[in-house]
Formats: structure tokens, C-alpha cells, sequence
């Protein structure tokens, strides 16, 4: 087995070598010829190239290839393998026939060994290239529930407000599910998340502040009697030769629940891709914790990455997990060695299975909170299934002046490692929040899109002791609002009777004015206490959806995908084939290749809800 698992994590690291240009996901099942029966286990690989996938329980793969297709071949021991070329279709189904003239005297020993343990997936395709993951008979995944927004009365409730979202975590996440042949749980879906894991181009600032804001309005694509409102925030982008020096504590989960592949391992291989962008004016210290926590590199300069690349390489799994002794240790170590002038973080990397000291997420949460007031920012880099905590890695984050990301292969690692760079570690403005207010005169009633677990109150908006999102050099956030506008009957929306101790007046002005609603940003400065004020109004003039930008329509699309994922009842009549639709006539350039993993990932989806 040791022998097994070493060769197929040498082809996962060749693999990441192979490159695509232009690519399409191709599905399929795999059966045995006798019985129909699904087969799981099933090597499923792109022919003369290390792209490999294998079929879970279900006999169900996904595989990731160019667009000319090429040769897929099937292989499971103890049946005849199996070659077909791939045409114009994106589903190739295939039954395999038993083969017991080539089949080992000892196989028949070594799959009754196998009956009452759990399967071992491999997936190393492109959007997969380096995982090698567990199946257990369990699963101890936690997500913070969801609770997703209602429609509110405009006149009665005028203010919606909340705390930014720069995360992507809940996308990759969300696309791991899928490339399994699994729909996610519906609290593993952040709308937000999903939407804010693409780059949206917005127009850079060019005014005092360091943002620029960019809104637009056209009908609901989901239900066309509503309004959908767009609204963009792009921060500036600062080269990274102007970065400032970075003071950085490597803090990496060592304990033994790491020890998988698709933990350790791909942390090892992410963390390299970092230490190659580090500059000689930055510093690592490198802490580990399993049952207790220790410092295993002093403050090294980026120009020493050899030594750092070192210091990684010897970790190896084992133990308990006290994750609490390890972030007191890293803070401590950060808080040593801080430079006033730099960016202090320490980037925790982890599956979240905490549990030696504080593990519960109220403790955690109390940790972070009294840590942040250091000055030391936090980023939170999640990894590996089937134990993943997702509710505490989004609680450390979002209290720890932070951003979160999971990292599912090494594509995603060098997307925000390498490609977002500037944007994951350098951070900005803190404390940004958003605050909407609604013309009742134009709006009967709304409803933000996501953000469920940012909401705030309408006074924390000007409290600058309120804790709010964090956005990095480069950085965009999206925000879309659902409309219903006056004179319009929906089915979503029932007013409440009239209030018999006080009335709800409208302003007369409101009634003349064409403004639709006032957007309002706070923020601050990295180094500041007090917030800044920016203000920007959207006036009552949409546009045929047809006429609205790839932006508008993108995030449409995404949003559209993330209420199918959750089964929202606002979304009811929508179906994925309409998000991929509207998606093929948004994607834009698509340099990176995002939105077009993105539209196949519909696709797939598509294909497993059609069997169900």
C-alpha cells in the first residue's frame, strides 16, 4: 500500500507540470458487463498523460480534458481495460467485462479484505491534480448553519447592513463535492463566497480613497417581475515590488489527523508555491503544533528560501491537536518580531480539528478576538475531507482581522498563493461595511443575496468598535440585492398589517426623486482606528438584461447556481441548463480559466441531479 501511495503522489506531482489550454469535463458512470452494477475504484485516465480521475461508490468520475478529446482509458483489476475515444459529447458511460484469465491467485483475498473498509478515491485530474482521499464509513464535516435572507419591507425597514466578504473558501469546497460525483451540504454553500471567488475587472480607483464602486440594475433573471441590483467594490492594486516587508508566521497543523494525502502533503507542496514569492525584505518563522506547539524556524529572510523549503519538507504527522498552544505560540512569535512598518499574519494552515485546549468554536473565537488587538493579521488556509471543519476555520478567520480559503488541489493553491499574492496577505483596509438604504418609494420590499453570517445591525454601521471584513491589494467584492418594486404583486412577499400605535411616513421628497437606493461604505485604514465615510447613489434606471455587462450577468449566474445548490424557493423555476446559458454569454476574456471550470462544474452538476 506504502509502495502504492508513493507512486501515485509522484504522479500527482508530475502531474502538476501538465498544463491545458482550452478544456471540458467529461462524465460518465462505469458498470460491470454481468450484473449492472456500478463499479468504484475504476482508474479513469487520459491516454499519454499523468490526468487521472477514479469512480466513487457510485461507478461515478469526472474527468477534466482539452477540448479535442483524445483517449480515456478504463481500468480496474480483475476486468478487462478498456480504451474509448472521446467525440463531441461531454458523457462517456462504459461497462467493463470480468477478466478472470489475468486476474491474481491472491485478488480474491484482497477485495474480501477490502469489503468492510472504506474505498480510497484518487482524483488527479486538472481541477483535482493532487488528491489521493479517504472515504470513511463517517463523516465529522461541520458547517455554520444557514438561514437564508427573506425579502424585507422597504418603508417598515429601510437599512440593510453588513460586514464585507472577501473569502472563496465555500466555492472550492463547494467544488470538491461535485468533482465527487456529490451534491454539497447546503450550509457548505456561502452564495457570496461563490460569487466573490472571480476577478470582475472593476475600473481601479483613482479618487482618495482606495476603493472605486460601480453598481448596476436590470431585471431578476430567476424571476422577471423582480429587480436584481449589482453592486461592485474593487480595491487598489498595489504592485508587489511596493509591498510593504512582511513579518510572517507559518503556523501548520502537524497532528495526526493531517496525515493524509490531500492534507500534509498538499500543504507542503502549496506552502513551496509561497516561499517562491517571498522577497528578500520578508521574514518566516515556521510554528507547528500537534499535542503541544513548538517553534521550528526562527524569523528567516526571503532571500534564505532554501532553508524555509527545509524547514517544511522534514514535518510529519502525529498526535492531538492543540491548536489553541499553537495560535498563542504564533501570535506570540509575530508580536516578537513585529515590524511597524511591514505586514504582520501569521497563515494558519489546517483541516480545523482542534482538540486539546481551546477546540469549541466560542473558545476559539474568544482566542482570536484577544489576539487580533496585537495588530497581527490572520489567514486561514483550510485543507483535506471527511473530519473538515469549515464552521471554526470561517470563525477564526472573521474574527481574527482575516481571510479564508481551501485548497483542494494545487490549482487553487497557486491562485491564491501565487496569483492573488498581494491580495491574500497584504491587507488594505479593515473593518468595511456596507450599509444600504431604500427609496420605499421605488422599492417595495428586498433582499441581499448571501452574507447571511456577515449581517449587522443598522447601528453597528457607524460603531467603530464593531468588527467588520478585511480586504486585501486588489482585492473586488460583489453584492447583489433582489428587488421587488412598487406596484409590483409577488408571490414572496406579503406586507404586514398597519400599525395601530404608529405610522411609517415617507418622505415627500422620496416620491419626486428618481434615486432607487443610497449605497454607504465604511472602512478603515490598516494602522487606523477611525473609520472613513463613502457614499454613492443608484438611480431608478434599469436596463434590458440582455444589454448589462458580462459582470452583471456573471454574478447573476453564480447566484442563480448557489440557490439551486441550497435549494432556495426564490430560484424555483430556474434550472442549472439556464445558468450555463447565461454563464457561455458572460465569461468574458476568462484569461485563468475560472469561469470556464466554473460552467463545466454546472455542467457536471447538472448530469448528477438528471440521474437522481
Amino acid at each position: 500500500m506504502k509502495t502504492k501511495m508513493f507512486l501515485l503522489t509522484v504522479l500527482a506531482l508530475s502531474g502538476l507540470a501538465f498544463t491545458l489550454g482550452q478544456q471540458r469535463v467529461i462524465t460518465g458512470t462505469v458498470t460491470a458487463a454481468d450484473s449492472g452494477k456500478p463499479l468504484s475504484g475504476v482508474s479513469v485516465a487520459l491516454k499519454d498523460t499523468h490526468t487521472r480521475s477514479f469512480t466513487n461508490a457510485h461507478g461515478y468520475y469526472s474527468i477534466t480534458v482539452p477540448d479535442a478529446g483524445g483517449t480515456l482509458v478504463f481500468v480496474l483489476a480483475g476486468m478487462k481495460t478498456k480504451e474509448v475515444r472521446i467525440g463531441t459529447g461531454n458523457r462517456v458511460d462504459v461497462t467493463l467485462h470480468n477478466d478472470t484469465a489475468n486476474l491474481p491467485e491472491r485478488l480474491g483475498t484482497t477485495q474480501h479484505r477490502l469489503k468492510d473498509q472504506p474505498a480510497v478515491q484518487y482524483n488527479m485530474s486538472f481541477t483535482n491534480v493532487y488528491e489521493a482521499v479517504h472515504y470513511p464509513n463517517w463523516n465529522t464535516e461541520e458547517y455554520e448553519g444557514i438561514n437564508e435572507n427573506i425579502f424585507h419591507d422597504a418603508l417598515r425597514n429601510p437599512l440593510s447592513t453588513f460586514s464585507i466578504d472577501v473569502d472563496a473558501a465555500s466555492y472550492s469546497n463547494v467544488r470538491r463535492f461535485i468533482n465527487y460525483g456529490q451534491k454539497p451540504p447546503k450550509d457548505a454553500v456561502r452564495i457570496e463566497e461563490l460569487i466573490n471567488y472571480f476577478d470582475y475587472e472593476y475600473p481601479q480607483p483613482s479618487g482618495e480613497h482606495p476603493f472605486s464602486i460601480t453598481t448596476e440594475i436590470s431585471e431578476a433573471p430567476w424571476n422577471r417581475n423582480h429587480k436584481l441590483v449589482h453592486i461592485g467594490l474593487q480595491g487598489r492594486r498595489i504592485p508587489t515590488e511596493n509591498l510593504p516587508p512582511s513579518n510572517l508566521v507559518f503556523l501548520i497543523d502537524v497532528s495526526g489527523s493531517m496525515n493524509e494525502p490531500n492534507k500534509l502533503p498538499l500543504l507542503k507542496a502549496s506552502f513551496r508555491l509561497l516561499i517562491n514569492e517571498l522577497r528578500p525584505q520578508d521574514h518566516v518563522a515556521i510554528v507547528v503544533y500537534a499535542g503541544a506547539a513548538g517553534l521550528v524556524l526562527d524569523p528567516t529572510p526571503g532571500s534564505e528560501k532554501e532553508k524555509i523549503r527545509a524547514a517544511i519538507e522534514r514535518l510529519e504527522a502525529g498526535g492531538s491537536t492543540a491548536g489553541g498552544a499553537g495560535l498563542r505560540l504564533a501570535y506570540a512569535t509575530a508580536k516578537k518580531y513585529f515590524n511597524p512598518k511591514g505586514n504582520n499574519r501569521v497563515i494558519l494552515a489546517t483541516d480545523g480539528d482542534f482538540n486539546v485546549g481551546e477546540s469549541s468554536n466560542a473558545a476559539m473565537e474568544r482566542l482570536i478576538e484577544e489576539e487580533r488587538k496585537s495588530g497581527v493579521f490572520l489567514t486561514v488556509l483550510g485543507f483535506g475531507m471527511g473530519n473538515y471543519k469549515d464552521s471554526k476555520m470561517e470563525t477564526l478567520a472573521g474574527k481574527g482581522n482575516g481571510n479564508y480559503a481551501y485548497i483542494d488541489n494545487m490549482n487553487e493553491a497557486r491562485k491564491v498563493l501565487v496569483n492573488e499574492f498581494g491580495g491574500t496577505l497584504f491587507t488594505i483596509a479593515k473593518d468595511v461595511k456596507l450599509q444600504v438604504e431604500f427609496n420605499a418609494a421605488k422599492v417595495k420590499a428586498y433582499r441581499l443575496i448571501g452574507y447571511e453570517n456577515r449581517l449587522l445591525r443598522g447601528e453597528d454601521f457607524n460603531n467603530d468598535k464593531k468588527d467588520a471584513g478585511d480586504l486585501g491589494s486588489g482585492h473586488a467584492v460583489t453584492a447583489l440585492y433582489e428587488i421587488i418594486p412598487v406596484g409590483v404583486d409577488s408571490e414572496f412577499f406579503q406586507p404586514v398589517d398597519e400599525l395601530k400605535y404608529q405610522q411609517q411616513k415617507m418622505n415627500p421628497l422620496a416620491m419626486k426623486s428618481d434615486e432607487l437606493m443610497t449605497v454607504k461604505f465604511r472602512y478603515k485604514k490598516p494602522e487606523e482606528e477611525t473609520s472613513r465615510l463613502m457614499v454613492h447613489v443608484l438611480t431608478n434606471k434599469p436596463m434590458p438584461l440582455n444589454k448589462t455587462s458580462d459582470n452583471f450577468r456573471w454574478s447573476a449566474a453564480v447566484a442563480a447556481f448557489g440557490m439551486l445548490l441550497r435549494e432556495s424557493e426564490y430560484v424555483k423555476r430556474f434550472t442549472y441548463e439556464e445558468v450555463i446559458a447565461m454563464a457561455e454569454g458572460a465569461k468574458g476574456p476568462d484569461n485563468d480559466g475560472y469561469r470556464r471550470e466554473f460552467i463545466a462544474m454546472a455542467r457536471t452538476l447538472s448530469g448528477i441531479t438528471a440521474r437522481k
